[in-house]
């Protein structure tokens, strides 16, 4: 599929509406608080639409979600597509200070909130100048808020689609920039049907029968396409769990209650599962025909071990936000463990030397993508688009090779990002909170591998003069982390040296630590 295969004018919300001919009475969300057929979810999108309409969001306005999965933030976000704006998908493990710089970045002029999340932007409200309205699920905020129910349950469930072009903006993620600063992400109505075409359907082979479930939240672009846009694309259901998906046994008892046929998660949350010794005894896992994995590089003995215990295939690919999703993959049938697998049909990849130059196969080299879903910029972030939005080509940061049989092979970041459970991680920001504390001089942060191979961050430590290196320090040093901020960034091992290696410019040299 081609950009040139839609109308001129589209709206993304044909992706849920397309089911509404024959299948409005199917069971399109499962979860434990609330069921809700294809035509419950037109209907209450309407009603998101035309309240969002009474508040005066316009088209082209952003409105933030910042919930854990749920149905309302299925019925948000499409409301939100079909009166034209643009819908905010906002992390929620995020810390308030990281909510404050993502609201006022994307200049939200209302945040659809749920009630268990107010805490978290309760100490910056009153900076938000462009905030107007605040909307909340499940409960009740300050005065002046509108509850959820209440915000749409007067409204018609009848709404006219604004007349998006198919290069309209209908999506906003964040992704974390390598000053620990997020980099926003807009992509277009078109972007959604294509991809669910060229990876979901082409490649995937997803079906209407098919009941998709993953650990990725759905503020990820990888939980957005892979949970709901890719399913509904196709007839299909979503299976979504409020609970956190780190939890190995919250993922498991959802698949035994919900009986999901498509697994999404990342190479930890495998791991995670593989670590239990009742995994195949305790669960029943019959209900699965194929899982996937992305957000990082698969080590082979994960997808090995995965496939002897449950006798089910993963299949691994990489993607980015700037893509929107999955450009090299696996395929049924077709999977060489470890690797990423192949480009296919509707992306081209090349990788480059420093230079921009090809480099031979078998090679390392920078990986660059060029498709039609990867977006044009960075919002607000013009030195750092000019740096990856390479005219047609997208610098994806990532190195690989490419072997004699065509499986790309992951080789490392071009960059010193780290991804930790699928997640960005920007070192400098860890050692910002680290130095934080009164008893660091300096320190430096790196990826090592765990016993599972999977990458989480280590941090190499000077302690000021008067403070000794000990098990109680390293406890006081990831609890300051854990407050100031989310789990998931927090360092993994503690290492006390007496100095950092350094260039005659005082400049770290990460290499010789990773090593």
């Amino acid at each position: 599929m081609k950009a040139t295969d839609l109308p001129l004018y589209y709206n993304a919300i044909d992706i849920l509406e397309r089911n509404l001919a024959g299948r409005a009475n199917k069971t399109a969300i499962f979860s434990a608080e609330r069921e809700m057929t294809f035509g419950q979810v037109a209907a209450e999108a309407n009603q998101v639409a035309n309240a969002l309409r009474r508040l005066d969001v316009r088209p082209g306005e952003r409105v933030g979600i910042l919930s854990p999965d749920c149905s309302q933030w299925v019925t948000s976000f499409f409301g939100i597509v079909k009166s034209g704006a643009i819908s905010v998908g906002i992390n929620t493990l995020l810390k308030p200070h990281e909510h404050l710089y993502i609201l006022r970045d994307s200049q939200a002029r209302a945040l659809i909130i749920h009630a268990a999340l107010l805490p978290a932007i309760e100490s910056i409200r009153d900076q938000l100048d462009f905030l107007k309205h605040v909307i909340v699920i499940g409960g009740k905020g300050r005065e002046g808020d509108l509850t959820f129910a209440d915000w749409v349950g007067g409204e018609s469930t009848e709404f006219t689609a604004a007349n998006a072009h198919r290069d309209d903006w209908c999506s906003l993620n964040y992704s974390s920039g390598t000053t620990g600063e997020p980099k926003g992400i807009l992509h277009a109505h078109k972007d959604y049907p294509i991809t669910s075409q060229l990876w979901g359907v082409d490649v995937l082979g997803l079906r209407e029968s098919d009941r998709a479930f993953g650990a990725p939240r759905l503020f990820f672009t990888f939980g957005t396409g892979g949970v709901l846009i890719f399913p509904f694309y196709v007839g299909a259901s979503t299976v979504l769990m409020a609970a956190p998906p780190r939890i190995a046994t919250n993922m498991l008892d959802t698949i035994v209650r919900f009986k999901p046929t498509i697994l999404y998660n990342a190479p930890t949350g495998y791991a995670a599962m593989l670590a239990m010794d009742d995994l195949t005894t305790k669960y029943d896992l019959s209900s699965l025909r194929l899982c996937v994995s992305a957000g990082e590089s698969l080590p082979a003995p994960i997808w090995q071990g995965w496939k002897d215990r449950t006798g089910l295939d993963i299949i691994d690919g990489i993607g980015s936000t700037e893509n929107f999703h999955i450009f090299i993959s696996n395929r049924p049938g077709d999977i060489r463990p470890g690797s990423s697998g192949k480009p296919f049909p509707g992306y081209d990849v090349k990788l480059v030397d420093e230079n921009g130059a090809e480099v031979p196969r078998g090679e390392v080299g920078n990986l660059l993508v060029k498709g039609e879903t990867a977006t044009l910029f960075y919002l607000h972030q013009d030195a750092r688009s000019r740096k990856t939005f390479l005219g047609e080509w997208l610098f994806t940061g990532d190195k690989y090779y490419v072997d004699e049989d065509g499986y790309y092979w992951h080789a490392g970041r071009s960059d010193d990002m780290l991804k930790v459970g699928g997640i960005w991680v920007s070192p400098v920001e860890v050692e910002s909170t680290l130095i934080s504390h009164p008893a660091v001089l300096e320190c430096a942060v790196v990826g090592v591998a765990d016993s599972s191979n999977l990458i989480k961050p280590k941090a190499y430590v000077v302690l000021k003069e008067g403070n000794e290196p000990s098990e109680k320090m390293k406890d006081a040093l990831v609890a300051h982390c854990k407050e100031k901020m989310a789990e998931y960034k927090r360092p993994r091992w503690i290492e006390f040296v007496p100095e950092l290696p350094k260039t005659a410019t005082g400049k770290i040299q990460r290499f010789k630590l990773r090593s």
